[in-house]
């Protein structure tokens, strides 16, 4: 069964978000660099913007705390790996602000709003 990526479009994502969210379900793995190591975990994304993610995770993560996020959309061969900050959390569900860090990152991000356009049906 393929992927689907679906737009949400419900009015209440409408009024509240800065950019279209569109629900997936994607194996995400979930990089933090900590003081002593760096830990690799892997979680699933659920929901996808052009500025962030909501990924779950059996992790226990601030609001605030940075970490990069892999994961590669349905019928796009190449990983997208992206710089994040958690913004809020919901036990293990957490929103997540993409940071893009250096042109690569930026790259990606476009990358994936071109994809998620085309995806969605939308015109670019």
């Amino acid at each position: 069964m393929a992927a689907k990526i679906v737009a949400n479009q419900s009015p209440i994502h409408i009024s509240k978000r800065r950019s279209a969210r569109y629900q997936l379900n994607v194996p995400v793995r979930i990089i933090l660099h900590k003081q002593d190591a760096t830990l690799i975990r892997d979680g699933r994304g659920r929901e996808l913007g052009e500025l962030g993610m909501c990924v779950m995770a059996s992790l226990e993560l601030g609001v605030g705390e940075k970490l990069g996020i892999e994961f590669t959309i349905p019928y796009c061969g190449e990983p997208i790996r992206v710089s994040s900050a958690v913004r809020n959390r919901d036990g293990y569900r957490y929103g997540c602000e993409f940071i893009p860090e250096g042109q690569a990152e930026q790259k990606d991000v476009v990358r994936l709003c071109q994809a998620l356009q085309i995806f969605a049906g939308e015109r670019l």
